[in-house]
């Protein structure tokens, strides 16, 4: 599900906007949840990173397009933005709030459905490091580098990232298949560990940031520092 937002103060123009996002879904087989605001004011109040994709007209009463991204790209720097302006001369300003392009009105379906194919193309890319996490109310799209180890307790998973803990009910194995090839290997059968976060092992355990020291079980030893060995080899400083 591809989140997208889309900030328009003209009701007939953001209903446009929707219709397109709509034939491109059918088009293209694709799942969007869409959510309108009236103006730039009204997204950044409370805002989450939580969008994909935000769709911003740039002139808007109030706080307009560039001063709502400026305000978003403080506290989420990965959504894609797209610019929906009536002069070109302002696309260049999008560069300050790294915005993917912009869309010029009258918005015109084949250059927007072109704009759409390139943030997608861009989330995708990123897609494998980050991974979505549950919180109250949504989710928090956390960057895997981030994350410190994962710990199966009964049916439910805890993720620990440098900063927060994220509870999800759920398999380890599932988990690990997605982390092992972003250097995630198993000390025993109830932890995770990213091996950039490990700064030591000592016997039987592993010490990682955030002072945690996990225990390595007697048959992943090997295997384990094994895996660590050729991460640290492989790892460019």
């Amino acid at each position: 599900m591809i989140r997208i937002g889309i900030v328009e103060d003209d009701p007939a123009s953001a209903q446009l906007l929707v219709d397109y996002l709509e034939r491109y879904r059918t088009e293209h087989d694709e799942s969007f949840d869409v959510r309108v605001f009236a103006d730039g004011s009204q997204i950044v109040r409370g805002y989450r990173p939580d969008f994909d994709i935000l769709l911003l007209d740039v002139e808007m009463p109030g706080l307009d397009g560039f001063a709502t991204a400026e305000r978003i790209r403080a506290v989420d720097r990965d959504v894609v933005i797209v610019f929906i302006t009536n002069m070109a001369q302002y696309a260049i300003r999008g560069y300050e709030v790294d915005a993917l392009s912009y869309v010029l009105k009258p918005v015109a379906y084949f250059a927007f459905s072109q704009e759409i194919r390139r943030s997608l193309e861009r989330i995708r890319q990123r897609s494998s490091e980050y991974l979505l996490l549950p919180v109250e109310g949504g989710v928090a799209r956390v960057d895997v580098a981030d994350v410190v180890f994962a710990e199966s307790m009964k049916h439910r998973i805890v993720v620990h990232t440098t900063t927060e803990r994220y509870g999800m009910t759920g398999a380890l194995k599932t988990l690990e298949a997605q982390l092992t090839p972003h250097g995630f290997f198993r000390s025993n059968s109830c932890y995770l560990v990213n091996l950039r976060h490990v700064q030591g092992v000592r016997q039987n355990s592993c010490q990682l940031v955030g002072g945690h020291d996990l225990v390595i079980s007697r048959p992943r030893k090997k295997a384990f520092l094994a895996a660590l060995t050729d991460y640290l080899g492989g790892r460019t400083w």
